[in-house]
């Protein structure tokens, strides 16, 4: 039988319980001096350890992964870490889902989700080429000048107002003007934000919803619960960064168009980025006072905020299994089916 294995962060303790449930051995690459809670945590059949994540693509940890005959799920920080190119062309080990599906995560460059999102037709913000186009109040999307995997965000209410603060969080090291080229500058939708997490089965043929989350992210948590003349008073800069998240429920009349938009990118990745959607993915989007949905980011993989539901399950996961199950063990049970079926190879790329 094989193992499921994953690098040891973002959404990885989900993956590791889920596949235990379902009777796999388990193999996290974990990067040293962050490997205690995959030592703490009983999930962990084999823990290998690497100094750097881009270790993943050398001959030491590839041969202990084929030992283990393992498929790898990758989640964001695999991607990250260890980069698309390397995960395309020098990770030899299967991985469940589309690997070049990942490096359409991106906003910028010719595969980005938003080229994802208008092939499918599901509507999104507005993008602005530079700050000069800004007409109306913007979020300006770009990685911090130090940790770059961080967010480096910011929201402007016009064209001078985002000039100013691009000055202003440059002077103080928090980005750099060189990234403003490769910048996202979006504009500011204001509603309720959800992440959709779904499941594209391709040995079951459907689309599931399984769970819904929100992001938890620092400082800006912090921010919006003092009181608005305190927070003008403190003059704090809002930051962006994902420490977190938490179970969501969404109102049932909005499900019809949640599975809409689900559909509709399932299609559009078929058609372009085959073989298409594999197991789990992300939309994240905003509710207007219209009711519409508007997505503003889009995971190809799965998401971080399942961790909020391991042990017990997505809330909508039930409606087809008659228990709750985490999308860890989601995967994990997609796996079994496709050996047990001779579809192993339908479902790694």
């Amino acid at each position: 039988m094989v193992s499921i294995a994953v690098l040891a962060s973002h959404s990885a303790l989900d993956v590791l319980d889920g596949a235990k449930d379902e009777g796999f051995r388990t193999v996290a690459v974990a990067k040293r001096g962050r490997d205690l809670p995959y030592r703490e945590f009983p999930v962990v059949d084999r823990l290998i350890l690497v100094d750097d994540f881009k270790e993943m693509v050398t001959e030491p940890v590839l041969s202990e992964l084929k030992a283990e005959d393992a498929v790898f799920v990758p989640n964001r920080s695999f991607a990250v870490y260890v980069g698309y190119d390397n995960i395309e062309e020098r990770f030899p080990i299967p991985i469940f889902g589309n690997r070049r599906l990942l490096r359409w995560e991106e906003r910028s460059g010719p595969f980005n989700y938003y080229r994802l999102l208008d092939h499918a037709g599901i509507r999104r913000p507005r993008t602005f080429n530079s700050i000069d186009e800004v007409d109306r109040p913007v979020i300006v999307k770009l990685p911090e000048a130090v940790r770059r995997v961080e967010r480096g965000f910011f929201i402007a209410r016009d064209r001078d107002d985002a000039a100013r603060k691009v000055k202003e969080l440059a002077d103080k090291g928090i980005i750099r003007l060189s990234d403003l080229e490769q910048a996202s500058i979006e504009e500011l939708v204001i509603g309720a934000h959800f992440n959709a997490n779904y499941f594209y089965s391709r040995v079951r043929r459907r689309l599931e919803l399984h769970s819904f989350d929100r992001r938890i992210q620092s400082n800006l948590d912090g921010v919006y619960r003092i009181p608005a003349r305190d927070q003008l008073g403190l003059d704090i800069d809002v930051r962006y960064i994902e420490v977190g998240h938490e179970p969501a429920t969404i109102r049932e009349s909005l499900l019809e168009k949640v599975f809409e938009i689900g559909h509709r990118f399932v299609k559009a990745v078929e058609e372009l980025v085959p073989p298409g959607v594999i197991g789990p993915f992300t939309l994240q989007f905003m509710v207007t006072p219209e009711l519409d949905l508007v997505v503003y980011d889009v995971a190809p993989r799965i998401g971080g905020g399942t961790n909020a539901y391991i042990g017990i399950g997505g809330q909508y996961s039930k409606l087809y299994f008659g228990r709750p199950i985490s999308i860890g063990r989601r995967i994990a049970i997609e796996i079994k089916e496709a050996m047990n079926n001779n579809m192993l190879d339908e479902v790694t790329t």
